[in-house]
Order: structure tokens, then C-alpha cells, then sequence
């Protein structure tokens, strides 16, 4: 099954708390502290792989998560970092952000990389928080939050060359003559429900061919797999519209033309502007040669260049295939309008990571949050003077006590921090 988009959730790796000890070396009663830092937490790293043609893999594992950081040790010690988990997609990959909607990058080659979620940083262990004042420090920093996020993964194929028109005009039975490719073909409509690739080799050279599933009136607007199919033919750099003109289906081939340009100026009107050869096809099938010579004479005020072929009985394919590397080899990419970009250079500095907000629980008690009062509580040994102190005092320094005064805040009252709870007293 051909899997084109996904949604997953990753996590990072949570970096290691560092660790509080004290040297205990013999005839030495009072060692210093020798806690170790902390290993950072692994990062969530996706890379792009040309071996991999399909997102099937995310279609029934939908968590991915690295490893978390290893504790700092005694004897100053760092812990391991966590292992960085790599997720292989295939070239062509879009990788984007849920939340925001916005792009994080387009794997658009084979070892292209995107860390999507860092790791946290490794706690500080307590050797980094000795003083002149503080000789035995007691406490210790926390690890650094893992990362979540929720992330859209998009396939667009990789072609030079996308077969468009409309079902059973023969797009897979030219495919299957131009290149090794072996797709699914028979006398029915949508036989192709999948994009198929292929190579072909022509004059030492090669380029890849996509025959692009049936589109049908109404794609644009999401009818049959419109958007599924249609988002295929943005990468490519020619277009072959491959047109029954023997009218085989009981349908009309300029009317057929028609339809089909329609929905691509709907869906993007730059898909327009690509070259468009015309692959006049099951010319071998012609009964109305009226029929025949008022299409020829349409695409010619159209200014098309177009091909008479049957796929089927191998006619004309090297005039068209010449002709579709001739546009390659001249095909100068537009200048595409800037794409805006998730900011990666915000998403590692958090204004609000100190920022202490408050609020009162319904049991009235006045509760303090906050992403760096929470690490700095994390960290804190509640059994150690010093640490309530280093915990207080930044509570001060960050306005948490004024804010929570402005509140209402009386001594005797209930002030909860994570889990922890204490009776505000004033000194």
C-alpha cells in the first residue's frame, strides 16, 4: 500500500539529574562534593532515504521516543547521553510541524537530516554548587525536559517526469514501455489507486517517470483522491498528458484536455506554467478521423506539441520520450515564492521559561507554576536547608511572593508548588 502522509507523535530523551555525593576518601572525614553531571537526553532526528518509497511504517506505529539521559555518579561522573533516536523516511519527505502548521524542513535529498525535538540538557551535579559560603551543598540540578510534539510527515514524489489524465487513457501501459517499472494494468477503470515510478534510459542518460493515479473532474476539491494524486505532479519538471483520442471511454478527448488543465489551475496555477507535452494515445483505436483532426487542430491553436502513440502496440514512444528529455535538459525551475519556515531559533529560546504565573485551587490554596520553577523545585533536597533556601529565594527574585500577595496572600495560607505544598509564614 502506498502511504503518502502520517501523523506521529515524538518525544525526546530527558536529560539526566546530576547528582549530589561527597568524596569519602580515607583519613579524609569531610570530602567536598564530587556529584557528576548529568547525560544529556537523546534528540529525535529524522534523515531521508532513498531505499524507502513509502510512509507505511508510521501507518501502525504512531510514538516515537529517544532515550533518556543516564544520572550524573559519584566521583564526578557524568551519566551517559541517551542514545538519539533516527527515523528514516523517504526522499521527498515534507516534515511539518502539527501545531503550527508551519514547514520544519523538506527532506528533498537522499541523507537530508532535521533534529525535529531535542533532547534535554544534563543537570549540574552538586560539586558546581560549592562556594566559599556553601562547602557541602546538598542539592543538585535537574534534567532538562524531554520535547513533545506532534509532526504532519508529507510524501510528494520525485519525478522529472509525471504522466497526468484521466483513467484508463493507458498512463500505466506507457509507463510499463518506457521503463522496467511492472505496474497493475487492466480493462477497467482505476486500475492505479497508487503513484507508480519508474526509470528510463535514453541516449546514457535517465530520468524518472511517475504515472500519476486517475485524476477526475471535481480533484481540485478533494473529489475521488484529488489532493492525494494532484500534490504528486508539484515536484515534477514536465508534464505528459496522456489523452484517449480514439474516444474508447465514450468520452471526448478536447473536452478531456479541458477537464484536466481546469484542475490544475485550480489546485495550484503554477502546475500550469510546467511544460505539457500531449501524448495523443490509442491512435491505433481510431475510428473518427473527424474526431481525430479536430483535436489535432485544437492543440495546435493551443500551441501543444503532441505525439500520436499507442502504448499498447509500442508506436511513437521514441518521438515522445526524445521530446521529454529535450524539455528536461531546458527546464529552468521558477523562482518560487518564500515558503515561511518553522523558527527553530525561537522554538530553543522560551521567553516565558522563567515566567511565574499563579492562580488559586478550589480547595483555595494559592498554587505557583512555572517551567523553570519547576526544574529549580526538581532539584531541590527538602531535607537540606541551603537547597529550601536556593528554592525560596529565586521564588523572591522572580516576583512569585508579590504575585501571589496581590492575590490575596495572608501568613497561615496554603501555597502549593508541584505536588508540594507549605504555610506561608512572613519573616
Amino acid at each position: 500500500m502506498f502511504v503518502d502522509r502520517a501523523e506521529i507523535t515524538i518525544v525526546s530523551g530527558k536529560g539526566g539529574n546530576g547528582a549530589v555525593t561527597f568524596r569519602r576518601d580515607p583519613y579524609v572525614p569531610d570530602g567536598g562534593p564530587d556529584g557528576g553531571d548529568g547525560g544529556d537526553g537523546g534528540s529525535v532526528i529524522f534523515v531521508a532515504d532513498r531505499n524507502l518509497r513509502t510512509l507505511m511504517d508510521f501507518k501502525y506505529k504512531r510514538k516515537y521516543q529517544a532515550e533518556n539521559g543516564q544520572n550524573g555518579m559519584k566521583r564526578n561522573r557524568f551519566g551517559k547521553k541517551g542514545e538519539d533516536l533516527y527515523i528514516k523516511v523517504p526522499v521527498g519527505t515534507l516534515i511539518i510541524d502539527k501545531e503550527t502548521g508551519l514547514l520544519m524542513k523538506d527532506l528533498c535529498e537522499d541523507g537530508d537530516s532535521l533534529v525535529a525535538a531535542k533532547g534535554g540538557r544534563g543537570g549540574r551535579g552538586n560539586v558546581h554548587y560549592k562556594s566559599s559560603i556553601r562547602q557541602a551543598p546538598n542539592f543538585a540540578e535537574a534534567g532538562g525536559f524531554a520535547r513533545e510534539r506532534q509532526v504532519i510527515l508529507e510524501l510528494k514524489l520525485l519525478a522529472d517526469v509525471g504522466l497526468l489524465g484521466f483513467p484508463n487513457v493507458g498512463k500505466s501501459t506507457l509507463l510499463s514501455v518506457c521503463t522496467n517499472s511492472k505496474p497493475k494494468i487492466a480493462g477497467y477503470h482505476f486500475t492505479t489507486i497508487d503513484p507508480n515510478l519508474g526509470v528510463v534510459y535514453l541516449h546514457d542518460t535517465s530520468f524518472v517517470m511517475a504515472d500519476i493515479a486517475g485524476i477526475i473532474e471535481g480533484a481540485s476539491q478533494g473529489a475521488g483522491l484529488g489532493f492525494r494524486f494532484l500534490k504528486h505532479i508539484e515536484r515534477t519538471r514536465v508534464l505528459v498528458h496522456v489523452i484517449d483520442v480514439a474516444g474508447s471511454e465514450g468520452r471526448d478527448p478536447i473536452d478531456d484536455y479541458r477537464k484536466i488543465n481546469a484542475e490544475l489551475e485550480q489546485f495550484d496555477v503554477k502546475l500550469t506554467r510546467k511544460p505539457q507535452l500531449i501524448a495523443a494515445n490509442k491512435i491505433d483505436l481510431v475510428t473518427d478521423q473527424d474526431q481525430y483532426d479536430e483535436f489535432m487542430r485544437f492543440m495546435e491553436a493551443e500551441g501543444r506539441k503532441v505525439f500520436p502513440i499507442s502504448a499498447a502496440g509500442r508506436q511513437g514512444i521514441d518521438e515522445l520520450l526524445n521530446a521529454v528529455l529535450y524539455e528536461i535538459e531546458h527546464y529552468e525551475e521558477p523562482e518560487e515564492e518564500p515558503v515561511q519556515m518553522y523558527d527553530f531559533a525561537a522554538d530553543e529560546y522560551d521567553a516565558d521559561y522563567k515566567k511565574i504565573s499563579a492562580y488559586r485551587d478550589e480547595d483555595g490554596a494559592y498554587v505557583l507554576e512555572g517551567k523553570q520553577l519547576t526544574k529549580i523545585f526538581n532539584s531541590t533536597n527538602f531535607t537540606d536547608s541551603s537547597s529550601i533556601r536556593y528554592l525560596y529565594n529565586y521564588i523572591v527574585k522572580q516576583g512569585g511572593i508579590r504575585l501571589l500577595q496581590n492575590m490575596g496572600l495572608k501568613e497561615g495560607d496554603t501555597v502549593r508548588i508541584e505536588n508540594f505544598e507549605f504555610e506561608y509564614t512572613e519573616d
